[in-house]
């Protein structure tokens, strides 16, 4: 049945719905013009857009053949289209000009490819957006900068426009509303203004049931508990699984963007608990939830008071005064910058090893995460850390989902605005909604000194409580495991961090991306990783010389560190119990802090603004 049969079927109840989507219509809009409050942080991105698509145009000004070659090849496409239209309204068979690309699911229903009508849009707009993309590829004047903003907006309004993100050209979402009479318009409409509520600058849409999953009850659930706190950390010490364990313990260093326990989802893909099982005693950094009272914490203050003040906390809990460092991300940046801290103060022993786990410490090429971190967009997230004192975690957040826009935000803008469905329940997608706020003492010194002007790698370029460190003097033996397809710390980067040290390097190259590279468990046997025991100067040099290997590079870590003996399996020792030690149990694990959510943390800041 046609829309206007279905709407003729039962005209009161149609026009009573439209009226209710009218209703939450107007109140969306209200609530989404009284939060247009102009900021320095926005502002700088609208100007980065303009600078960008200037350029953009400019450069074509230069080029007009390129724009004029560009214009007759669409023209051509489009009237091939239109011909292959006709012939399929008259009955006759036709073959696509263009398909989606290999895993693009936004076109998977059916209608796509079989309704000639659906169909001819789909291609109108592949059409149009692979134009755009060849488009901003072909100018060849702007410098690297500017191509890969200009790149990274052009594609953010190509994918917004999308037939799959409006109503009236999605088949999916016209079958839904003439089924429900318009009330998943309607549903939609009131999640959005939830979504909207919850957010802090753009819109971040709600991935997963939230309600189906709690930290420490059915996720992070791995026995353990604090042994010390301060002001930015609690220790975690996991209880052991084996009779037996390794003398030298181990500290994780997760990154602070994200919280620990994507480390420790679930028992069959944790990370702690594989590692406890080999006969680690493993401790783990847990850091707070930071809000505007501790605008002040530096980058020294998260090395003393994480990775150093954890170090002695294990030396009171085990009696061991060295440790091997498993770390993460942003994690594992700091942990670099430790290590030459360590070294420079004649502490390096402290380390027997450190593993870096896709980490940064070249910046050269952060990918397209420099977007954000052009001057004019520095310079607002710098006014804006300036006035609050911290980033919200959320803004982070809606960044780096605009790094795969079409799988992280426009797949589940249609599904829960559009379809008016509910998410599914998934414990990754709940941990990466479950942000952090960075402090602007840190947050705004590492953007700026660390990615836009790289200095970590310049021997002396950053110093650290009055220590100039240089991360050529590491002789601490290091393992670097990237990923592949990482578009938050790519691998060609994460290479050249591993020829600054001086001690050996052992470098390895994962399958897949920045997550499930890393929390990739044996038992699945996925993705795959790559060796090579030469050291190029060249990534791509050592790429052509690697050998692939199947399955996960967990069991490969743990064969280095037994090989290099970081760990001794000939003298195991007894089982530690946390509390065994000095160090008295705080709370079971895995704690308060990671517990603690952004509303929670700037809730407790206003009510202390308040009272004052």
């Amino acid at each position: 049945m046609a829309a206007g049969d279905q709407a003729a079927d039962n005209p009161e109840e149609w026009g009573n719905q439209l009226s209710v989507l009218g209703a939450e219509y107007q109140a969306l809009m209200e609530d989404f013009l009284s939060r247009m409050v102009p900021n320095d942080a926005a502002d700088s991105v609208m100007e980065d857009i303009r600078n960008s698509f200037q350029a953009g145009a400019e450069s074509l000004m230069r080029n007009p053949t390129l724009l004029w070659e560009t214009q007759a090849k669409l023209m051509q496409d489009q009237m091939a289209l239109w011909q292959q239209a006709m012939a399929a309204a008259s009955g006759g068979a036709f073959e696509p000009l263009v398909t989606p690309s290999r895993g693009d699911r936004r076109f998977k229903d059916e209608a796509w490819t079989s309704d000639p009508g659906y169909n001819a849009i789909m291609q109108q707009y592949l059409l149009f957006s692979n134009t755009v993309e060849t488009l901003v590829d072909k100018l060849d004047d702007l410098s690297p900068g500017e191509k890969r903003n200009l790149s990274f907006y052009a594609r953010q309004m190509v994918n917004a426009m999308s037939p799959t993100n409006f109503v009236s050209t999605n088949p999916e979402v016209m079958r839904k509303t003439l089924e429900t009479r318009g009330q998943n318009l309607v549903d939609g409409l009131s999640r959005l203004r939830e979504d909207l509520a919850n957010s802090a600058e753009g819109l971040n849409v709600t991935m997963t049931d939230r309600s189906a999953f709690e930290v420490g009850e059915n996720i992070a659930v791995s026995q353990g508990a604090v042994v010390m706190e301060n002001e930015l950390i609690q220790l975690i010490q996991y209880a052991p699984t084996t009779e037996k364990v390794f003398k030298t313990p181990l500290l994780i260093v997760p990154p602070w963007i994200n919280k620990f326990y994507v480390l420790d989802l679930r028992p069959e893909n944790s990370l702690v608990k594989w590692l406890v099982d080999q006969g680690h005693t493993v401790f783990l950094i847990s850091w707070r939830n930071p809000g505007p009272e501790q605008r002040d914490l530096t980058w020294a203050d998260y090395m003393q008071l994480g990775p150093i003040a954890a170090l002695d906390g294990i030396e009171q809990a085990t009696g061991e005064k060295s440790a091997n460092f498993l770390s993460y991300c942003i994690g594992g940046t700091l942990t670099a910058s430790t290590m030459a801290y360590l070294t420079s103060t004649r502490r390096g022993r402290k380390a027997k090893s450190v593993t870096y786990m896709a980490t940064l410490q070249d910046f050269r090429d952060p990918g397209e995460i420099g977007v954000f971190l052009s001057e004019p967009v520095l310079q607002g997230i710098e006014a804006k850390l300036e006035q609050d004192g911290y980033l919200d975690g959320r803004v982070m957040a809606y960044s780096f989902n605009l790094l795969r826009e079409n799988d992280l935000f426009w797949s589940f803008y249609v599904n829960n605005y559009l379809k008016g469905e509910d998410p599914a329940a998934f414990d990754l997608l709940y941990w990466n909604t479950d942000g952090t706020n960075l402090p602007a003492g840190t947050h705004g010194w590492y953007l700026r000194h660390l990615y836009q002007e790289n200095q970590l790698v310049e021997p002396g370029g950053v110093e650290l409580d009055g220590v100039k460190i240089d991360l050529r003097k590491v002789s601490t033996p290091s393992y670097f495991i990237a990923t592949k397809e990482d578009h938050i710390a790519k691998w060609n980067s994460s290479y050249y961090g591993a020829l600054l040290p001086k001690g050996p390097v052992t470098f390895v190259l994962g399958g897949s991306g920045h997550i499930a590279g890393v929390v990739n468990p044996p038992h699945k046997n996925k993705y795959g990783y790559w060796t090579n025991d030469e050291l190029p100067d060249n990534h791509e040099e050592w790429l052509a010389g690697a050998k692939a290997n199947e399955g996960s590079w967990w069991p490969h870590w743990q064969e280095w560190m037994v090989k290099g003996g970081y760990v001794d399996a000939d003298k195991m020792v007894d089982a530690r119990e946390p509390g065994g030690g000095e160090l008295p149990l705080l709370e079971p694990a895995p704690g308060r802090f990671v517990k603690t959510s952004i509303p929670e943390v700037l809730g407790e800041a206003e009510d202390d603004e308040a009272a004052e």
